[in-house]
């Protein structure tokens, strides 16, 4: 590899349109979420700056770890779900800027590495040797397991409506030849539905708050965590309030790089504002009747219909 190309592909990690450009734009999403979750309940709200600021005062915190934790795993395991995030962010992006710049099975991939942030919240979790962080962390593991199977088989509706492609880019492509995959028949609508239900799951935010559920487990996961670990977890879920709309928007509505992106985005966001504030936090076994019932029927009857050509 030339120098030129190193420098070039370390700028779209670092920079744009991964790491600095997704920092910035999820940082600022947190803070939309805040603002307007503050209006729902007649409060004011945080300043604009306030996500950047917090994830700054802790990047000065000292960072503490408890007796009898598993060092490495403990410290290590926020840094490898933020490496995660930024190379699914480039990923995604790069989708929808140029679509013949990717490789095939792409989405694969991206689907893989959107596991990692949950593995690691619950590695770190566990490491901890806390047991408000451990009862935390098995929550998160029983959450992911729930939804994410509805979610993968929203995700390879598509693939069987589009003929087969798992690649962003293909995917893009396609949809810009022959429309968005949302306006493609009952199944896409479907697959749709159930991705949307998946990002506020993701993000672990109301009412899918329960690896967290602060008045219960204080923190859950995070109880031990401070300083820069603890910015690298924030930092985390800041990006992926950036990312997940990005791959919702990439996958259903052409390609998260133009002028509709935006609007799609902020209807993403306020969606998952307005079922965080309407909605009290389900038990676990709630979640999991949820997802594993009318979710997970939703979805297998979006691919039964994909595959008839509905």
């Amino acid at each position: 590899m030339s120098l030129t190309n190193l420098l070039t592909y370390v700028g779209l990690v670092a920079v744009f349109p991964g790491f600095v450009f997704t920092a910035v734009v999820g940082l600022l999403s947190s803070w939309f979420d805040r603002k307007l979750s503050a209006r729902l309940q007649w409060r004011v709200g945080p300043p604009w700056y306030q996500s950047f600021a917090d994830v700054a005062k802790l990047l000065g915190k000292e960072t503490v770890v408890a007796d009898g934790s598993a060092k490495l795993t403990f410290l290590g395991a926020p840094f490898v779900g933020f490496a995660a995030v930024v190379v699914v962010s480039t990923v995604l992006w790069m989708a929808s800027i140029r679509p013949d710049g990717g490789f095939v099975g792409d989405l694969i991939v991206v689907l893989y590495l959107l596991y990692v942030p949950s593995l690691a919240l619950i590695v770190g979790g566990s490491a901890s040797r806390n047991p408000f962080a451990a009862l935390g962390a098995s929550r998160e593991m029983k959450l992911m397991l729930a939804y994410e199977v509805g979610f993968l088989l929203s995700v390879f509706t598509l693939v069987v409506k589009n003929g087969g492609i798992v690649s962003l880019g293909g995917m893009v492509a396609y949809q810009q030849a022959s429309g968005p995959m949302l306006s493609q028949g009952i199944s896409c609508i479907i697959a749709f539905i159930v991705a949307l239900i998946y990002v506020p799951a993701k993000l672990a935010v109301g009412p899918f708050d329960i690896p967290e559920a602060e008045c219960e487990l204080i923190a859950g996961p995070y109880t031990e965590y401070s300083g820069v670990p603890l910015a690298a977890f924030k930092l985390t879920k800041a990006m992926l309030v950036c990312v997940l709309p990005v791959f919702l928007i990439t996958l259903f509505a052409t390609t998260a790089w133009s002028p509709w992106a935006i609007l799609w985005y902020v209807l993403i966001l306020v969606f998952v504002a307005l079922i965080k504030n309407t909605n009290p936090r389900l038990r676990i076994d709630q979640a999991l009747r949820f997802f594993w019932g009318p979710v997970l029927v939703l979805s297998i009857v979006g691919i039964v219909l994909a595959s008839l050509g509905l």
